[in-house]
């Protein structure tokens, strides 16, 4: 993977809410379940009891798909931003022995509750 699609991978929007693609499902190992999912533009990123995954559509007709999954035990520290007045998008940033990882949400997507997400995987929390 090259610098430079790292960093586009490391900086996610996540706009609304959606049901978890069979995908990623097909991924889960015994006793894994999605806690949550979300649409970029063209990626999905779900939150599972287990890890972050990731699935990046790439190429233009989006046949080609590459899986990134991001185990809760290699975040080190994360924190939240709350959107503002002007700034109507809140920030989750995770720091994780792969490197920094900005994850921007939408209006209408709730910081608190991904923070809650993260929190209980991360902290070992059920």
């Amino acid at each position: 993977m090259a610098a430079n699609e790292l960093t586009e991978l490391l900086n996610i929007t996540l706009i609304a809410k959606r049901k978890v693609p069979s995908q990623i499902e097909d991924l889960f190992i015994p006793g894994e379940v999605a806690d949550a999912a979300y649409s970029t533009l063209r990626d999905t990123v779900v939150f599972t009891n287990n890890r972050l995954i990731i699935l990046d559509t790439q190429g233009v007709t989006g046949t080609k798909k590459e899986f990134y999954s991001i185990p809760y035990r290699s975040i080190d520290m994360w924190s939240v931003e709350t959107s503002g007045i002007l700034d109507i998008n809140g920030e989750i940033d995770l720091w994780t022995k792969v490197g920094h990882i900005k994850i921007q949400l939408r209006k209408g997507i709730s910081v608190k509750e991904i923070d809650t997400l993260i929190a209980k995987s991360v902290l070992n929390y059920s």
